[in-house]
């Protein structure tokens, strides 16, 4: 029996069916348009690779989605020409390809086109190979802990990999640039020297501060007055709206401002006062020791009595001796730590000092025992 001879345009067709399958987008699965192939060596159509890393955008790895291999960063897409020449040359060749069966024997078009499509696949194949040498020259070269060697291999890369390795060359220049400026800081705070703490009245009034207080803060048996820098308790309630920063059990009030830097101000009592500075974030609701101050870590104060003074912090009370006086001036240097409280009459007397480290801005505060007609009000100083 006579073998029926082979047609080369049958030969075409199977090249055909096996180019589309190989030259086929895995994620539209028409024929690649505007070819660009990832570093594990996988190809797609552009704008389906893109859209489908688009969706992965809050993430910071990016994946191949036939082989799922990872990639960081996200790897710069070019469309590659040769593949795009491929692709276009299976389009020729599939349109010349698929005589008629009663015209197999005299077929004699499509082996040019078959022996073109194989050189391009072993181009293509090389260019495959050669992306998967740069990824790994990439993949190792992120990993260098030296950044001199990094910035030394640096200018040696192709430019196919630069683009994708400006960030770690940018991260090695930001980190550069941090550890200058951390050492800039350092010897300016070396050379810099702290100033004196005052020592007379006159040098305190040079950081006197304008404070008043906070209606939204003060207990509802408080009563504001003098454009909110006088505060009387009183036996009934007053008609406070609520509020969330209202102190709900403590007859207690903040100051509106908060206070950084070096401030200054004194407080005129009458009757059982305590004058006091807290974190903004000390409670507010309930009875626990969590909202009132000096019985916690987030405020200080000073009793002020008939005959006598205690300091509370963290509710441990120290007893304070000084002379008595309607006014008690109040010094806050928060970057260096410092607090004290002063005994103010003819003569500046300090009562009592805090040396430690304020991680907030503080607010000035006043607190009651309950006394009605008891006051304090917060002196203009200017």
């Amino acid at each position: 029996m006579r073998r029926m001879p082979v047609c080369p345009g049958e030969m075409a067709q199977k090249g055909v069916q096996l180019g589309q399958e190989t030259l086929s987008c895995s994620i539209c699965l028409d024929l690649l348009k505007d070819p660009v192939t990832v570093p594990c060596g996988h190809s797609y159509c552009m704008n389906c690779i893109k859209s489908h890393w688009d969706k992965e955008g809050e993430k910071t790895i990016y994946s191949c989605p036939q082989c799922r291999q990872d990639f960081t960063p996200r790897p710069v897409l070019r469309k590659s020409t040769m593949l795009a020449v491929l692709v276009e040359e299976l389009k020729k060749t599939g349109l010349q390809a698929a005589p008629n069966p009663g015209q197999r024997e005299r077929c004699e078009a499509a082996p040019t086109g078959v022996s073109r499509v194989r050189e391009l696949q072993e181009k293509l194949e090389q260019e495959i190979t050669e992306l998967k040498r740069k990824d790994a020259e990439l993949e190792k070269l992120s990993h260098t802990e030296d950044h001199n060697q990094f910035l030394h291999d640096y200018p040696s890369l192709s430019p196919l990999t630069v683009s994708a390795v400006r960030d770690k060359l940018q991260d090695v220049l930001r980190e550069k640039w941090t550890n200058i400026s951390q050492t800039v800081t350092g010897v300016d705070v070396l050379l810099s020297q702290p100033e004196p703490e005052p020592k007379t009245r006159a040098e305190f009034l040079k950081y006197s501060c304008d404070i008043t207080l906070d209606p939204n803060t003060a207990r509802t048996q408080l009563l504001l007055s003098k454009r909110n820098r006088k505060v009387t308790v009183m036996r009934e309630h007053q008609s406070y709206s609520s509020h969330p920063d209202r102190f709900t059990n403590y007859l207690q009030v903040l100051s509106k401002e908060s206070l950084t830097g070096r401030c200054y101000w004194e407080v005129e009592l009458r009757g059982f006062v305590y004058v006091a500075v807290t974190y903004k974030n000390i409670s507010r609701a309930g009875s626990s020791h969590e909202c009132l101050f000096g019985c916690n870590d987030k405020s200080w104060r000073l009793g002020c009595y008939n005959n006598s003074y205690d300091f509370y912090y963290n509710n441990v009370i120290t007893p304070v001796s000084g002379p008595q006086s309607s006014r008690v001036g109040v010094y806050l240097d928060h970057r260096a730590g410092i607090l004290s409280f002063y005994s103010i009459s003819k003569t500046m007397t300090l009562l009592h000092r805090v040396q430690t480290t304020f991680t907030q801005p503080l607010h000035a505060g006043l607190s009651f025992l309950g006394i009605p007609g008891d006051s304090a009000e917060l002196c203009k100083l200017k």
